[in-house]
C-alpha cells in the first residue's frame, strides 16, 4: 500500500534512509522533528503490511514569480528486495496525485543521477523528459 508518511514511520525511515544517501546524514529526531513540522515536504512511503519498502519526498517549491507550486521530486529509495515492482512509480503517481489534489501545481520536477539509467527509464515512462536545465549545486564548509 502507498500512503503519506507519518510520524511512526521516522524509526524506519532512518534505516531506509541511512541505506540510501548513508549513515550520519540525519538524525532519528531530525526525521521524526521533520515528519511532524516540515510544511514544504511531501513523504511518501510504500508500505508491505507494516514494513516500509521504500519513500518519495517532494520539495514543495514556491516562488513568487508563478502563482503555482513546482513541487520536486528529491528522493526515490526502494529496498532491493521491493524492486522491480513498480513500487517507485507507483510512490510517485501517489505524490503526483496528492499534491496536485492539494496544491496548484506549475510543472513536476525531478532530480536524479546523470548516470541512473534504470531510475531514468522508470521516471520516463512516468512522462519526465530532460527538459535541457542544469542542475548546480555548492557545498558548504562544516
Amino acid at each position: 500500500m502507498v500512503r503519506l508518511a507519518t510520524v511512526n514511520d521516522a524509526e524506519q525511515l532512518d534505516i531506509l534512509n541511512s541505506e540510501f544517501n548513508g549513515k550520519g546524514e540525519t538524525t532519528f529526531e531530525n526525521i521524526k522533528d521533520s515528519l511532524l513540522n516540515n510544511q514544504q515536504e511531501v513523504v511518501i512511503v510504500a508500505d508491505d503490511n507494516g514494513l516500509l519498502g521504500g519513500f518519495v519526498c517532494i520539495q514543495l517549491k514556491k516562488s513568487f514569480c508563478y502563482d503555482e507550486y513546482m513541487p520536486e521530486i528529491t528522493e526515490v529509495y526502494v529496498k532491493m528486495e521491493y524492486r522491480k515492482r513498480g513500487i517507485a512509480s507507483a510512490m510517485i503517481t501517489f505524490a503526483e496525485d496528492y499534491c496536485s489534489k492539494k496544491y496548484p501545481i506549475h510543472k513536476y520536477e525531478l532530480l536524479t543521477g546523470k548516470n541512473n539509467f534504470i531510475a531514468q527509464s522508470v521516471y520516463d515512462k512516468l512522462g519526465y523528459k530532460n527538459d535541457g536545465e542544469i542542475h548546480l549545486s555548492k557545498r558548504t564548509k562544516k
